[in-house]
């Protein structure tokens, strides 16, 4: 069950009890435990990182309770601050073709003007929408969260990886990041399953491309986790519909893939796969744990009691399921996939490299960081392999 402390005075009862034993009993358990460099997760972590890493873990859990850790402003609003720059995106109806359509009139989606956020590098202001340089690469972010969590805001931990790649890409000077809406699933009230971030995702790639005027030979899609998902699902639309809708944008140049979750629909983890051992290490919990299966619920809708609709190419790309039609990757730009080796989620990642190889050959490049957890660009203290992956980025969008 998730959200079930989500009300006061239960939700302040749980969050005491939570920080009273996580400070008297686990961080002290947790001390003694991986003194021994045996008995941590992964041998080559330091003591700080594998407490880091439970205390993430322990915070997934208590964030699937109460769904309250992390608001920095949503699809409804904004968050504000002297160094926010935020725009209102419009929606693009006039460019969504039939097959998403029908899925939207199926989910009671409609699209809707949603916030914008730009991030500049540290020794720069840029304007709002300033129209690019010659030349200036732009990287579109779509932030993670398995669809129901965080935020495009600059506030948010999901910034982390603008800021990473603002800092090691020397060629890129600003990031742009769409404020998609979040899917929600009982006990709340259902909202915004597929394919509403997919038409919002669509709205600000217009933008970048027909408002601000970045040519899509200059820009790169960057996601992560479920971002990671939902920039797929663009550049696919981008791929097969460019010639067929009028005023649709051509494909970017690049398409950046963090720990993409290629498959909403894994719930197995069989012994001896890598995902089974990496239970142990990773902080996002098991795919079939009531998290992941709010977050599978939420953002599938009612796409799942579609016949096959679980089996779409937009929202599991990377499924192994024998009943999954072929995936094709013909005419997707040159991609870059970056995974963590202790992560839950890599075996659905090698499907999906596997496949994205077989199409697109050396356009294709994968970086599997050694012991590193899912999404760990997000976290400062994830070294040596967070500098690693950023550096090994910043070579290849050149």
């Amino acid at each position: 069950m998730v959200h079930q402390f989500r009300y006061h005075p239960r939700k302040l009862l749980y969050l005491t009890f939570e920080l009273t034993t996580t400070f008297l009993f686990r961080l002290p358990f947790w001390v003694l435990i991986y003194v021994p460099r045996t008995l941590r997760p992964r041998q080559s972590w330091s003591l700080k990182k594998s407490i880091l890493i439970r205390t993430l873990d322990r915070l997934n859990v208590v964030q699937g309770r109460t769904d309250s850790l992390q608001v920095f402003g949503d699809h409804l609003t904004v968050s504000e601050g002297p160094d926010v720059k935020h725009v209102w995106v419009e929606p693009t109806p006039q460019l969504i073709n039939a097959e998403i359509q029908g899925c939207a009139e199926i989910a009671n989606v409609m699209p809707r003007p949603i916030p914008g956020y730009w991030l500049d590098k540290e020794e720069m202001d840029t304007d709002i929408g300033m129209p690019p340089r010659p030349g200036e690469k732009v990287v579109y972010s779509l932030h993670g969260g398995a669809f129901i969590r965080l935020s495009a805001s600059p506030h948010d931990i999901a910034a982390n990886i603008g800021r990473g790649l603002l800092e090691h890409c020397d060629n890129v000077h600003r990031i742009f990041a769409i404020e998609y809406r979040l899917s929600k699933h009982a006990p709340d009230e259902p909202a915004h399953p597929f394919p509403a971030a997919l038409l919002d995702a669509l709205a600000g790639y217009v933008y970048l491309t027909r408002t601000v005027g970045f040519s899509p030979e200059n820009i790169i899609i960057e996601g992560d986790s479920a971002g990671g998902n939902l920039a797929l699902a663009l550049v696919r639309y981008l791929v097969e519909n460019t010639r067929i809708i009028d005023g649709l944008p051509a494909p970017p140049d690049a398409l950046l893939l963090l720990s993409p979750w290629v498959d909403p629909n894994d719930t197995a983890v069989p012994p001896g796969s890598r995902a089974n051992a990496n239970m142990a290490s990773d902080y996002i919990g098991p795919p079939e744990g009531p998290v992941a299966l709010y977050a599978r619920r939420a953002f599938l809708g009612p796409l799942a009691h579609v016949s096959n609709g679980r089996f779409n190419r937009y929202v599991a790309p990377g499924c192994a399921d024998a009943r999954m039609p072929h995936v094709s990757f013909e005419g997707f730009p040159r991609t870059m996939i970056v995974a963590g080796e202790a992560e839950v989620l890599v075996d659905q990642i090698n499907t999906l490299v596997g496949r994205m190889k077989h199409d697109l050959g050396e356009k294709v490049r994968y970086h599997e960081a050694r012991d590193a957890v899912h999404d760990f660009l997000l976290f400062p203290f994830c070294e040596p392999e967070r500098t690693l992956a950023l550096d090994a980025i910043a070579t290849w969008i050149g």
